[in-house]
This record gives C-alpha cells, structure tokens and sequence, in this order.
C-alpha cells in the first residue's frame, strides 16, 4: 500500500516568498548574532586562536544548518502537513483522528504531542529575549560605556513589543519581509566580503572537517560546542509551524534562495574573521561590520530582532487558539486586530505570560551568552518529538516502514545527539524553558482531563431524549411562542440547560434547538460540512455545527448558514434566545479521577475561561445563563 500527504503549498509566488522572508526566517535569520560567538566560547579559552577549531565549529554550524533545516524540515517535515497546516498541533490532530489506537498509545501520544506544544511556548519566552538582547549589545562593541543600559534598553524594547500587540500587526507585518530580505542581503555581503579576504575558511564546507573536529577535540568540549552549534538552526522549526499560511513551495523557495545562501555567507566570513584576528571572538558578527557601519547595523539588527521576535509571538496566538479548539486549553479571550485577514488576532492572556516569562529571561540571565545556555534545549526536544510523530504520520498515511525507520530514524539520531548536547546546558539556565514547558503541559493534560471528568458527570445528569419526551406528554408543560436554542457539549440526551429551564419554568418554547459545536481535527471545514440537522420531532431538531481548530466558532453564522440552505425552518436569528449552562465546578475527593490538587486547579481554569456566548459569538443581549453544580 502506498499513500502520499494531502497535496499543499504548489502555488509558488514571489510576494508569499517574500512575506515568508519576514515571518518564517526572522529567528533563524537573526542568528549570526550570537551562534558562532556561543560555539566558539564553547571551546574553551583560546579556542578562537587555533585553526581547526575555528574551522571545524564553522563546519559545524554549515552541516547542521543542511542536514536538520535543508534535509529534515524543508525536503521531509513539510510533507507531513494536515489539509496544508502544520505545526506540532496539526501533527498532532492528525494521529489523533485516526482513531487505530488503543487507548495507552492513545494516552501516550497525547502526552508526548501536548510535551511539544508546550515546548513552543518555553522557546517563545527566550527567543525575544535573546534576539533582541544579542541586537543591543552591538553597543559594547561600539559604544563600550554604554554596556549598562543594555539590558534596560533591551527590556524597553521588549515590552513595546508586547504593548503593542493589542493594535494588531497588519501594517508591520507587511514591511517584514522587505526587511528581512534587506537584512538577509547585508549579512550575506558582510559575510562574502570577508570569505574573500580569507578564502580559507571555505575549506569548513567539507563535512569531514566538522568530523575531524568531533573526533580530535575534548569528548566534553564536542558536546558543549554541539550544543552551541545547535543555536544556529533554532527558529527552524517555524518553517513547518507556519506551513498553512504560505504553503509548502514559497517556504522553501525562500530558504534555498535568500536564507541558506546569506546565513551560510555570513558564518563564513565570521569564520574568516576568527582566522585572521582571534580577538574578535568577543563578538563576530558586530566585528565583522566595518566601524562606521555599526550603529546603521545595531539598529537594523534590533529591527530584525523585533520581526523575529513578532513572528514567536504571533505563532503563540495561533497554536493558543488551535489548542482551544482541540480542547488542550480552557476558552481564551480572542480579538480579531484586522477584519480582511483571520490569522491576525490577539490573545492577552498568553501575550502578558509571554511578556513575564521574556522580561524575567532578560533581566535574570543578563545577556545573550547566558541566555544561550537556557536556548536549544526546548528547541532540540521540540524537534525530536517532531521527527517522531513525522514518523508516524508517514506510516498511517502507508509510507513503507524500512523506509520510514531509514529516514526519519536517521533525523531522530542527530536529533537526539543535538538533544543530549543541549542536556548538559540543562543547569546554565536550560531550566527555565523546561520549566515553562512542563507547566504548561501540566494545564494542558489537567484541562483535558478535566473536561472528560465534568463530561462524565453531566451523563449522569444529563436526560436521555425518549426520557424527556414522555417525560413531556406526561407533565404537558405550557408551550411559549418563539424559537430558543439551547447549546449542548454532547450531540446526544438533553443538555443541562434544557432540562433546567423544564423543571424552573413548567414550560417549553413552541421550537427548540439543541446546538453543538463539534471541533474537528483538520485545520477547516468546508462550507457544505457545516451544519448537520437531527431531526428529533417536528417542533425538537438537533443542529450540529462543524468547525476546523483553525477556524473561529461561530453560532449565529451557523445558523444563517443553515437558514439559507433551507435545513431549518425560516426564523428571526436576531430575536432568538440562546440558553447556555453555566456550570459550577466542585472539586470532590470522594469521587475518582485526578489528584485533588489537579481538580481544584481545573475548577479555577474553568471559573476563569472565557463565556460560552463570547467565545461562540453569540450577541450578549440573547443569552440567558442557567447555573448548575457538578462534582468531579
């Protein structure tokens, strides 16, 4: 059996290249600001004096930038994707909507995908942190009394960033990729000025000089250099992370065109540099800038820094909202900052944890050299984790299985190599993205689990329609004019709310529907999959509304949606009521489930989630709350 992945990304144009430049690239572009200087101090004390280091570090940062961003993720992950998005979240749906698994593989693969979610958000509080803090010390090369205001610059900086999410990004987000192709071009020229100053340094694009230097060096000064020379490829995962918004084929147009050939330029000539004068290890990149050009360049790398660090956040929003909709993440308030584009949006809660998480990052490490101890270890499991359920994709989807082992088992080698590298960092600061990862899978799995235990105490409560219906012949409660919705999380029995209002009330509006919102594990639904009606009696229908964990849930435009194709009676949506239970959940030790501590957090998140109107869009001047008490 043979099968291949769905086919995406075919349409190559410039202007998706380009927007691709800025979104994509800004981390891994903005690198060369500190991977060579972080790898050459990983040598030890004067490493950046001998030739063969110096070379075989270079090399090293080169092959990796190939095998793991060239080979892995442009030719191989990028194939992997869900109906054209991908993402750990995307992958994740994937495996999860197969549906082949026992219940422990299920259980593990779910633990293993939410690991890698939350690892993203650990790498998107260092990433501007130590972007935009390896921009600023430009200053110390160029101004050195200025080095105190540094980290308080950087913190400014960053958090006009995060102040100025609330506005949106639209007009910004258009001038990123002109900027990172003008940025790409002078770190590639800065670079080739140098190569050819000092040819030799090209001798570092053969593998086997990175070989002899693996081999020949310290086993310990190998490993911490390895670990370094991981820096140069973090921030290429996000080719596959933002894979839905420019397709396949642009992504990798940019790579191998614009970014590979200037990244590879630049490491080059930093490397020349290092040949020839070794006390420019302080800082490379800056060194590597003529003297007049420095303060032009410590501005133009804070700008790329800042687009480097506006695609990580913006990647948050997205893999926040993708969360919700799948169920990992308690309901968030979203805000729309653009009308004419459905990726431009705002979630606060996770842009001010964000905005903590980066500040202390700065403030706590002090400079990027620091910093670089905690960055690469979330990063290098994130990819990892990748590769394996890459893997497992490949084969549901009938890929042969030698192959897949050769392949993807190859990538998961040299993963875990850069992982067990990273390791060692683990107590110069490779705790505290961890850390945040590891909270943030703790609410992720105490969520979900959460909602299976509240579900399975609504069944209890909830009545079984043949139960209700005699249950309504027998009592004949009075019959109101009008149409009500009533929303229900499950698309069998009677919601909560339904049967409240029944027992308060003594009456039943003339027509009712039962509304669901049923989360799909692909990324859109097409419009005529939208809404699905079960009839249940002629004044009762079940209305089941279909959404992809890309999309924004929306009742009302359900609705209309089937009121214009004829699949419900005609009615005035604007003067509909929408009943929603509102529940109360009361942790209990007495019943089964999870720790008590994991049930009183629960019962926080879900007091502190968004509305159930507000999140479904419902108009607030049309819903009626009706409370309930349940005990998990």
């Amino acid at each position: 059996m043979t099968a291949k992945a769905p086919a995406s990304g075919s349409r190559l144009s410039p202007g998706l290249a380009l927007a691709a430049l800025g979104v994509v690239y800004g981390d891994i572009g903005t690198s060369p600001l500190y991977a060579l200087q972080t790898a050459i101090g990983s040598s030890g004390p004067g490493g950046a004096t001998q030739s063969w280091i110096v070379m075989g570090v270079v090399s090293l940062i080169f092959w990796a930038l190939i095998l793991i961003v060239s080979l892995k993720y442009a030719i191989l992950i990028l194939r992997a994707d869900n109906r054209g998005e991908g993402g750990i979240v995307a992958l994740l749906a994937i495996l999860e909507g197969s549906g082949r698994r026992k219940a422990g593989q299920s259980t593990i693969l779910l633990v293993v995908g939410l690991v890698g979610a939350a690892l993203l958000y650990g790498d998107g509080a260092i990433t501007p942190a130590i972007s935009v803090l390896s921009a600023i010390e430009g200053l110390e090369v160029a101004a050195p009394s200025l080095v105190k205001i540094v980290v308080p610059l950087t913190v400014v900086i960053l958090l006009a960033l995060f102040l100025m999410q609330r506005y949106g990004t639209g007009l910004i987000g258009r001038l990123f990729g002109p900027i990172m192709l003008l940025w790409f071009i002078a770190i590639g020229l800065l670079g080739a000025f140098a190569t050819a100053r000092d040819p030799a340094i090209l001798m570092a694009l053969n593998p086997f000089v990175a070989l002899h230097f693996l081999l020949n060096a310290n086993p310990a000064v190998s490993f911490a250099v390895l670990g370094a020379a991981f820096l140069a490829v973090t921030g290429g995962e996000a080719m596959y992370a933002d894979m839905g918004h420019f397709g396949r084929n642009p992504i990798r147009f940019a790579w191998f065109v614009v970014a590979l050939p200037a990244l590879a330029l630049n490491y080059l000539g930093q490397g020349a540099l290092l040949l020839s004068d070794p006390s420019a290890a302080n800082n490379p990149f800056y060194n590597l800038v003529p003297a007049w050009l420095h303060f032009p360049i410590i501005i133009f790398a804070t700008a790329a820094t800042v687009i480097a660090s506006q695609a990580i956040i913006s990647g948050a929003f997205s893999l926040a909202r993708q969360s919700m909709q799948l169920g990992l993440l308690p309901r968030l308030t979203i805000k729309q900052t653009a009308h004419d584009e459905f990726g431009q949006i705002y979630v606060p809660t996770v842009n001010w944890l964000l905005c903590i998480g980066t500040i202390v990052a700065v403030v706590g490490f002090g400079s990027s050299a620091a910093l670089a101890g905690a960055y690469g270890i979330a990063v290098s499991l994130l990819m990892a984790i990748t590769t394996l359920l890459a893997a497992l994709v490949a084969r549901q989807w009938g890929y042969n299985l030698f192959l897949v082992i050769l392949v993807n088992g190859a990538f998961f080698i040299v993963d875990v190599i850069f992982v067990a590298a990273n390791g060692i960092k683990l107590f110069e600061g490779g705790w505290y993205p961890l850390l945040l990862a590891v909270t943030v899978a703790m609410l992720m799995l105490t969520w979900r689990r959460g909602q299976i235990l509240a579900e399975n105490a609504r069944k209890h409560l909830r009545v079984e329609e043949t139960t209700f219906f005699n249950t309504m012949e027998a009592e004949r409660p009075v019959r109101l004019p009008g149409v009500a919705a009533f929303l229900s999380s499950a698309s069998s029995g009677m919601p909560l709310s339904l049967s409240i209002f029944l027992r308060h009330t003594h009456a039943i509006p003339e027509r009712v529907m039962l509304v669901t919102v049923e989360s799909a594990e692909i990324p859109r639904i097409k419009e005529e999959d939208r809404v699905e009606i079960i009839p249940l009696r002629p004044d009762f229908q079940r209305v089941i509304l279909h959404f992809g964990f890309m999309e924004e849930p929306d009742v009302v435009r359900g609705l209309r949606l089937a009121l214009q194709r004829g699949l419900i009676p005609e009615v005035d949506l604007a003067r509909m009521s929408f009943y929603i239970g509102s529940e109360t959940v009361i942790p209990a030790k007495k019943l089964p489930g999870m720790a008590f501590w994991r049930e009183v957090l629960y019962a926080m998140l879900q007091r502190n989630a968004e509305r159930s109107a507000s999140y479904f869009r419902i108009p607030a001047t049309q819903v009626v709350q009706l409370g309930a008490e349940i005990e998990i």
